[in-house]
């Protein structure tokens, strides 16, 4: 592959899709959330931890699916990004939302380091936003909601005493 200009930018782009320098990841998120407290909302908090990898999941999709959809149809806020239950529908759903969110964080990633895609253009069907733009959008967003799992395991105190610690690597 041919270096570009940009290269180093595209290049931090994604590994901040996939980042743990500053803070947990979602790999260590989400290991170990078994059955008995995947639907659990814990005491102050709104989402269990099912809701929120389900939003993680469904609300990366939809950035993706904006970005390289061109018949991509926008969702109803809030009902279309959150699941309805606090549970999983089935027992295979945790193990099946975690293998998805990582299929489409590694599509996003393989979007970001694409040196035939301009990430200051506007997307063409949207209303101004740039690739750049979402791509940033959901590493905020993702890195937002992995911080709530975090907090939602620790109200079940299901979240390890020494939890994992975030690569020291700096580039």
């Amino acid at each position: 592959m041919k270096e570009t200009q940009d290269a180093p930018l595209r290049a931090q782009l994604k590994k901040l899709l996939g980042w743990e320098d500053a803070h947990v990841g979602f790999e260590a998120a989400v290991e170990g959330v078994g059955p008995a407290h995947q639907g659990k909302t814990p005491p102050g908090l709104p989402f269990s931890p099912w809701q929120l990898l389900e939003h993680l999941r469904i609300t990366q999709f939809d950035i993706l699916d904006f970005c390289r959809n061109s018949a991509y149809k926008e969702r109803a806020w809030p009902k279309d990004y959150w699941p309805p239950a606090p549970g999983p529908p089935s027992p295979s759903a945790w193990k099946e939302s975690v293998a998805a969110f990582q299929r489409d964080r590694a599509a996003l990633q393989k979007l970001a380091e694409d040196p035939s895609l301009d990430l200051f253009a506007r997307i063409p069907h949207g209303s101004g936003q740039t690739y750049l733009r979402e791509l940033l959008l959901v590493a905020d967003h993702n890195a937002y909601h992995v911080g709530q799992l975090v907090l939602a395991r620790r109200g079940l105190s299901i979240w390890p005493e020494r939890p994992p610690t975030p690569s020291s690597e700096v580039s």
